[in-house]
This record gives C-alpha cells, sequence and structure tokens, in this order.
C-alpha cells in the first residue's frame, strides 16, 4: 500500500443542461446572473476548489455543459455542492443531469504503482 498520508483531490464532472429560464437571458444577464448570484455563493462558503467550464451542447442535447471542479478533499466538494444548491444554478438556470466524482489515478495510489496515462508531445 501507498505510505502517502495526504487525501487525494476529488475531481467533479458535473453534467448540466441549460433551462429555458437559462436561455431567456440575454448573454449581458447571463454573465451578471452568474457572476452576482452564483460565483459570490462559492467564494463565500468554500475554499480549495477551482473549476473549468466545457460546452458541449454543439455535440450532445442532453447535456450542454460540462463543469469540472477539482477540490482540495472531499470536504471543499461537499461544501462546493452544498453552496451551488443555494444558488439558482442549481435547478433554475441548469438541471444537473449527471455528477461524476473520483480521484485521479486512484488506483495507483491503491497499489503504490505508477499511473497509466499517456502524455502528448
Amino acid at each position: 500500500m501507498s505510505t502517502e498520508t495526504t487525501e487525494a483531490p476529488v475531481t467533479a464532472f458535473l453534467l448540466v443542461k441549460t433551462t429555458p429560464e437559462w436561455l431567456a437571458l440575454s448573454v449581458p444577464e447571463r454573465i451578471e446572473a452568474f457572476t452576482t448570484q452564483v460565483v459570490p455563493v462559492i467564494k463565500a462558503r468554500t475554499t480549495g476548489v477551482r473549476s473549468r467550464f466545457y460546452d458541449t451542447e454543439f455535440y450532445s442535447a442532453r447535456v450542454t455543459d460540462i463543469w469540472v471542479w477539482e477540490a482540495d478533499d472531499h470536504h471543499a466538494y461537499q461544501l462546493l455542492i452544498d453552496a451551488l444548491r443555494e444558488t439558482p444554478f442549481w435547478d433554475r438556470y441548469f438541471e444537473v443531469v449527471e455528477l461524476l466524482v473520483g480521484t485521479e489515478n486512484g488506483y495507483a495510489r491503491n497499489y503504490d504503482v505508477a499511473p497509466a496515462a499517456t502524455i502528448s508531445t
């Protein structure tokens, strides 16, 4: 077993679908809503989380966006989800289709082996 004592970071893939309410907003209204109604709550309630946002509506009708979150640990992730649920993001502007949560290379950490990954040069 690995002798690593720190908890592995948590990665969460939030697969979401835009709602008619979100789509009815103009682009400036969407940016305003996100920066005033969602981001401040996340900043006030969480630490140790980072995110990236991917548009998928060009390729999927079921999932229009994927929000990838990295959290320092499970507690930080749980605080994030609690914060998001208290904003209009959750089930008002976006329907949460699926949450996929994992730790990168968890098997390698558990079996004390090198991760099997490819790197493009």
